[in-house]
């Protein structure tokens, strides 16, 4: 029998390291060749990683959320034969480079990347360790109830309505006389109901979540966005009255076309400005002190998924229509959510829009997705009665549908006027349907 290393391998795109999002193996499993072993967050995608041989794992480069270097050890299996090791052992690059393996943890640092992890049948050894506590515990925990009862004062009745609704009435505070009457139970059930403290049987678990994969991405790509960039936000007052039964009108003869939403419109307009506006649809490096603006739109698509926040992007949105980008907008909606979105998809967007559609609110400001300079986000459309000029100049009391837009923009490179005026010709746009549909 031989040791086989399966060291992480090349992910391309000048990756340098990825970071451990799911284990498909433990020590001891039997695998084949071809097997699924993890799967490794980078920069730009999740890939799978696949066991280049059959054999039993023997030990495994640390836990999920771990992060190791390109070419580090990620698997050892055990194949018969030679393996890849030399004389049945590892060789010492082998054994420097699992001890050097550098980990990026968010919560208390786990077992080092050299360290196997616990086998997964656990050794019986420790399970007689809490025998000698025991004897301590014992004689305070079983009366300590008993105690605490006995200097509450309640009627029988009292007791049983607080024992059927699990309360301890050791936690309710009377309000005269030390004795608990049912109004103390009444208030501490409604201070309860308004998410003060709540009684020991109703109570949830503490819980600690690791920070991983996905979500670790995000939380570290928002919080650089915010400690960077100098937000500023806009927002401004839409009515889309016209352009809602301008979309009526178009879904009722779609035929076999995707059904329209509000976004393939404000995607055309935003795409229809942004020549007039070339600083929103930029790229800031810091670093190099360099705005780099772009000719061609490629616009992120903010898409909530099962692991987290994800931009698709659209690749030149300006030279799609309305139906070509109601189908592109659900096809990368689709494979974000399902996870068979190609990185090529989930990078290189020059500017953004994010919606929460109808939880979209009154207004939000939208955390720029760096290195963009800015980001669009349409809120909840509500109906409000509005004065509307008619034709003969006589002004009207009438129903309309009303839209917020909001926009954070990079103060860096993106001057307040800039902003408002960008949004009042797309408030022109929007609110003439017609301009968005002409040529």
């Amino acid at each position: 029998m031989g040791r086989y290393t399966f060291r992480l391998p090349d992910i391309g795109e000048g990756i340098a390291e990825a970071e451990i999002v799911a284990w498909h193996v433990k020590i001891g499993d039997r695998i084949e060749e071809d097997d699924r072993v993890a799967d490794m967050m980078t920069d730009k995608a999740t890939v799978e990683m696949e066991s280049p041989v059959s054999g039993v794992v023997v030990e495994v480069a640390g836990e999920a959320g771990d992060v190791i270097a390109i070419g580090s050890p990620l698997v050892v299996i055990e194949v018969e034969g030679a393996g890849n090791e030399v004389d049945g052992g590892r060789p010492a690059e082998t054994v420097a480079a699992v001890a050097s393996v550098e980990v990026d943890v968010v919560e208390a640092a786990p077992a080092p990347a050299s360290a196997p992890v616990a086998a997964p049948e656990p050794a019986p050894a420790p399970k007689p360790a809490p025998a000698e506590p025991a004897e301590t515990r014992a004689p305070t925990s079983t009366p300590a109830p008993a105690a605490v009862h006995a200097k509450v004062m309640a009627s029988p009745a009292v007791r049983k309505r607080a024992s059927d609704l699990g309360i301890n009435l050791a936690e309710v505070r009377p309000a005269e006389d030390g004795r608990v009457r049912h109004g103390d139970l009444d208030a501490f059930l409604s201070y309860n109901a308004s998410g003060g403290f709540q009684p020991a049987g109703m109570r949830g678990k503490d819980e600690q979540v690791r920070v991983i994969g996905l979500r670790r991405r995000i939380a570290e790509n928002m919080a650089a966005s915010k400690r960077q960039i100098p937000h500023f936000a806009y927002v401004e007052e839409f009515d889309v009255t016209a352009l809602e039964e301008t979309r009526a009108q178009l879904n009722a003869g779609r035929g076999d076309r995707p059904k329209l939403t509000m976004l393939p419109f404000l995607i055309t307009a935003i795409c229809k400005l942004l020549p007039k506006y070339p600083m929103l649809n930029a790229h800031y490096d810091d670093e190099a002190g360099v705005v780099t603006r772009y000719g061609s739109v490629h616009l992120g698509m903010a898409a909530q998924t099962p692991a987290g926040l994800m931009v698709p992007v659209i690749r030149d949105a300006q030279d799609r229509n309305l139906w070509q980008l109601a189908t592109e907008i659900g096809r990368l909606a689709n494979a974000a959510r399902d996870g068979s979105a190609k990185s090529s998809e989930l990078s290189g967007s020059t500017i953004t829009v994010t919606s929460l559609g109808p939880m979209g609110g009154v207004a939000t400001t939208p955390v720029i997705n760096r290195p963009e300079v800015a980001i669009i986000g349409p809120n909840r459309i509500v109906e409000r009665p509005m004065f509307v000029k008619g034709a003969d100049g006589v002004e009207r009391i009438e129903k309309r549908k009303i839209m917020n837009i909001s926009m954070s923009c990079d103060h860096r490179v993106v001057d307040g006027w800039d902003a408002a005026s960008f949004a009042q010709d797309l408030k022109k746009l929007i609110e003439a349907p017609a301009l968005i549909l002409a040529g």
